[in-house]
């Protein structure tokens, strides 16, 4: 099958991880088919190169905006005219609902060829605290629904995500198709020479500093922990980088938590592993995730996510376990966005005393959100589609 993918950025190479989960992606999906990826920012300058045996064409476009953005995208429908009747590209698929499916959508519509539109970020939330969200601006609003109004398929990585979804197109066209996780790199398997992260229970929270990942209410909640007497030897490990860093010491510091929080930066893809595995425990705190790649890439090392109810934080089946084994059957995995009281009495309620909780269910999380399967959904989609061509095309 011949497939062309359009996003906003893309790896520069193959070890380049610009967003892990659409390399291994394009990894996986190049073995079997003819791939071609048009990058409409990053990298920059514009280039043309192989990466997995796929096609990468870049435009450049870097941050432009207003009447150069609509410059931008107006070349890229060119570039993916032109490659889609040079290669004989059978289905377009869009990843990320804005630029991508409304440049995807349009030449899909211009040559009867399907179109699928995957909705990965923020596409249909606004947060104005945190900045974040692409109902913010009206010409996202505009492309993200022109998009999902034209899109043959659309989408998402997970169920509250799918309700979401329902409100901008039809319900038939919206599949529940998250992206896979690598589960021979993310394993519980220890190598050698892995960090030791201090605390019982340490905590894990792998996310960039920016707002809509709000570790700052995760460092209220363990402030809450530790007026209260609960949790005495809790440790929080936070991996990223971001702007908020400064702002995230200065809450450290004035919370007096210097002693049981470590930044440790950004850590490479590829190490990341032996970090969810020497964690007792792993924490999300953000405001919204479309689906979450980290409470995956946990799951895989045999590590328990708890925090926020976003993206699958609370759809996976070892959160059902989770209960039984903190024996909280009542109580919830998750709870809502931007209550450090809500999430501090989940982490005391969770991790009161060991033995921490575990994944037992790795089998399943394997079979159903693995990088082959998930990628096999997909090229299922595709095949349906062409199977089914829509009327006029």
């Amino acid at each position: 099958m011949r497939v062309g993918l359009v996003t906003p950025g893309f790896s520069a190479s193959e070890t380049d991880w610009c967003i892990p989960a659409l390399l291994d992606f394009v990894r996986t999906l190049a073995r079997d088919h003819d791939v071609y990826v048009l990058a409409l920012r990053y990298p920059s300058p514009a280039a043309r190169y192989q990466v997995h045996g796929a096609t990468v064409e870049t435009l450049g476009g870097g941050a432009r905006r207003g009447l150069s953005r609509l410059g931008l995208l107006a070349h890229a429908v060119v570039r993916l005219r032109r490659e889609t009747r040079r290669r004989g590209l059978e289905v377009l698929h869009a990843l990320w609902a804005h630029e991508p499916g409304a440049v995807v959508t349009r030449v899909g519509r211009d040559l009867g060829v399907p179109s699928v539109v995957s909705i990965l970020g923020g596409e249909l939330v606004a947060l104005p605290g945190a900045a974040y969200g692409g109902q913010l601006s009206w010409s996202n609003r505009y492309l993200t629904r022109t998009a999902l109004e034209h899109a043959d398929a659309v989408t998402v990585g997970s169920s509250r995500l799918q309700s979401q979804a329902r409100r901008y197109t039809d319900t038939a066209k919206i599949s529940l198709a998250p992206l896979g996780v690598d589960t021979q790199r993310f394993s519980p398997d220890a190598t050698e020479g892995g960090p030791r992260l201090a605390g019982s229970p340490s905590l894990l929270c792998v996310a960039s500093w920016v707002p809509v990942k709000d570790q700052a209410t995760l460092l209220e909640a363990l402030a809450l922990t530790a007026s209260r007497g609960a949790l005495p030897d809790a440790h929080l490990h936070l991996v990223g980088s971001g702007p908020c860093e400064g702002d995230l010491r200065a809450l450290t510091d004035r919370l007096g938590l210097d002693s049981c929080v470590t930044f440790h930066g950004e850590v490479p893809h590829e190490r990341l592993p032996d970090y969810y595995r020497a964690a007792d425990v792993c924490v999300l705190s953000s405001l919204f995730e479309s689906q979450a790649m980290v409470v995956l890439e946990a799951a895989a090392c045999g590590r328990v996510t708890i925090g926020t109810r976003v993206g699958l934080l609370g759809e996976l089946g070892e959160l059902a376990e989770l209960a039984e084994l903190a024996e909280m059957d009542e109580a919830p995995a998750a709870v809502p966005s931007g209550e450090p009281r809500a999430l501090a009495a989940l982490l005391t309620t969770t991790l009161r005393q060991p033995p921490w909780p575990q994944v037992r269910g790795r089998a399943r999380l394997v079979s159903d959100y693995g990088l082959q399967p998930a990628t096999d959904r997909f090229v299922s989609l595709y095949r349906r589609l062409l199977a089914h061509p829509r009327p006029g095309s």
